[in-house]
């Protein structure tokens, strides 16, 4: 883990313009690591913060500055601070909501792999990521019993090389983007001496909440590899698309690979027509096709995020009626025992 920076934060008007792209590094040790610095850049008084400011619930905050200078300062509500932010209702128990509500322990065969659903496994790269999302469904997940899988990764692969059926290899964690280029590329050439896989998807934020991460060595690395690669991105709302995740994004198509999104819906974030016709308008402008519309899963400390479904269905239906069907993602929820996604039809 990199260490919490004593240094004093600057405000938010004061930040320079992002760094080179290859320069991602600095920007995450230079992320906001408690929620005062990212008040304080953000121009929230200390009255305002006292009220704002929540036990993080053991899940610490994370936060570069390229995806706080899109927050709009001193809004309270501003859906990207929402989205990153420990909130008093984190504290709210439910007895629907708890650590693991994917039941993920029981499709763990060994350290660092999760074999859900027939043809594809997903492998723990990293874990930790470059933003911490408070509806994040991993935030209880027990990386630390995961650290050989992180290091090695050779129980992990061993595992993927007995089951011939696996022909796609799904990078999660974490984040597999946190990873240093030099630990991403070994992983990704263990995975390509293993004959039955074809496809190689990357899930991550990255290039969303930290586009420098997005180099041209990173994109080179990928249009060389002999596997299909995927990169399935994580954007909730339009204002987290700003002209350096366009950049990052083009040079990612420029070199063949190909980008998906997949959204959670959230109260008070993106669950209006509104919200959501303007981000898929603008992923779109980006090469970048809306895949999945995610309900929230039950994860305990998120209750205050939850919508339900007849109300997705219904801004789905919405979505549909409005714009074009390649435009409209998929509502979906996953569900523990379930062969794939629980996919849901307009209401």
């Amino acid at each position: 883990m990199i260490p919490q920076s004593t240094a004093q934060v600057e405000p938010l008007s004061l930040i320079k313009h992002a760094k080179p792209l290859e320069d991602w590094r600095t920007q995450l040790r230079e992320a906001y690591r408690t929620p005062q610095q990212l008040l304080n850049a953000l121009g929230f008084s200390e009255a305002q913060q006292a009220t704002l400011i929540a036990d993080d619930q053991g899940f610490s905050t994370l936060v570069p500055k390229a995806f706080a200078q899109k927050m709009k300062p001193q809004d309270p509500t501003d859906p990207l601070l929402l989205q990153v932010l420990p909130r008093f209702e984190e504290a709210i128990k439910h007895p629907e909501f708890n650590d693991d509500p994917l039941q993920e322990a029981q499709f763990n065969p060994v350290p660092g792999v999760v074999h859900k659903y027939q043809g594809r496994a997903l492998l723990i790269a990293a874990g930790h990521c470059a933003i911490n999302c408070r509806y994040c469904f991993r935030r209880h997940y027990p990386y630390s019993d995961q650290k050989r899988a992180r290091n090695e990764w050779r129980q992990s692969l061993s595992y993927i090389e007995k089951h011939a059926d696996i022909e796609e290899i799904i990078l999660s964690g974490g984040d597999p983007l946190a990873l240093t280029d030099v630990q991403l590329f070994e992983l990704i050439a263990a995975i390509e001496v293993i004959p039955h896989v074809k496809r190689l998807r990357i899930h991550s934020r990255l290039p969303i909440v930290l586009p420098q991460r997005i180099t041209l060595e990173l994109c080179q690395r990928l249009a060389r590899s002999h596997l299909d690669c995927v990169m399935v991105v994580h954007a909730n709302h339009a204002n987290e698309l700003g002209k350096d995740v366009a950049q990052a994004c083009a040079l990612l198509r420029q070199h063949q690979v190909q980008l998906l999104n997949q959204s959670v819906l959230l109260a008070h974030v993106n669950d209006t027509l509104t919200c959501l016709k303007e981000l898929s308008e603008r992923l779109f402008e980006l090469g970048i096709m809306p895949y999945y519309l995610h309900l929230p899963d039950h994860v305990a400390g998120t209750t205050h995020f939850f919508v339900s479904l007849k109300r997705g269905q219904s801004l789905v239906a919405k979505m549909q009626a409005s714009m074009s069907g390649y435009l409209v993602p998929k509502l979906v929820r996953e569900e523990p025992g379930k062969k794939s996604k629980t996919l849901y039809s307009q209401s």
